[in-house]
């Protein structure tokens, strides 16, 4: 829903504006401020309650919020103009550029979000809540204002990802965010759930995989081959893309070291 409700800002914008690149900025900070709300009705007033209270309040927050834009756009699906115009050749294919701007927006998402997690005062203390939140509290962090900018990231991020869809299908509805969340949680699943660029890579592979499932079935069976396809691979790999390649690595190293030995 987080998406969606981006994905809407943004039509608000380009209807009352036009095509603009501001909507990418309009939208990060309305969607900062409902991550606020969020954080202050569903998160807050649970700190130290079990985590499935936070998170039946959440998926009841998005229902409100889903079922309000349905109303308010009257259940249709709504037109939306075109900002990245033009294609350019890739040797001999050619690629429409919102397929580019929509990758190359990508990419830089995912390196800013893992220098700030990684690299970072910030993205550490972000981490500790993470993985232990009474004991990050002990050392002295604000879980309260981590947590609420962990929050603002994530509706940001997700707002950025509707405007993208919305540009690539040229069209907004109420209910958009649902498949999308099945096919988010598909895309971390196979990257394993700890490693942002590797989930976003897995989200390419299942598209992928889609792509290249409805040239010899009918379109329809296009989210059915996703997540056969998930399956499959989690069969073979139950870590994921991320846990396999630290296999591989530590597989590389041991090698190395065997070699280095004899």
């Amino acid at each position: 829903e987080t998406v969606m409700l981006g994905a809407y800002i943004a039509y608000l914008i380009f209807s009352t504006m036009g095509a603009t690149y501001w909507a990418f900025l309009v939208t990060f900070i309305g969607m900062a401020i409902f991550a606020i709300i969020v954080h202050k009705v569903c998160y807050e007033p649970f700190f130290n309650s079990p985590r499935h209270i936070s998170l039946m309040c959440t998926i009841g927050m998005g229902t409100i919020v889903k079922n309000l834009v349905n109303v308010f756009t009257n259940g249709q699906t709504l037109p939306v103009p075109r900002l990245f115009e033009g294609s350019i050749m890739v040797g001999p294919v050619t690629v429409s550029m919102v397929k580019v701007a929509s990758l190359t927006i990508v990419v830089l998402l995912c390196a800013f979000l893992s220098f700030l997690l990684n690299k970072t005062r910030t993205g550490v203390q972000l981490r500790a809540i993470s993985q232990n939140r009474k004991a990050a509290s002990l050392l002295g962090i604000n879980v309260s204002r981590m947590t609420m900018l962990g929050n603002i990231l994530a509706c940001g991020f997700g707002g950025i990802s509707g405007i993208l869809f919305t540009l690539y299908y040229n069209s907004f509805y109420a209910y958009m965010g649902d498949k999308l969340s099945m096919k988010a949680f598909a895309s971390s699943v196979l990257g394993g759930l700890t490693d942002i660029p590797v989930s976003a890579a897995g989200g390419y592979v299942i598209s992928i995989a889609e792509n290249f499932g409805i040239m010899v079935l009918p379109s329809g069976f296009r989210d059915v081959i996703a997540f056969v396809f998930l399956i499959l691979v989690l069969i073979v790999m139950p870590g994921g893309l991320s846990a396999t390649m630290r296999k591989i690595a530590a597989y590389r190293e041991r090698r190395k070291a065997d070699a280095a030995a004899k």
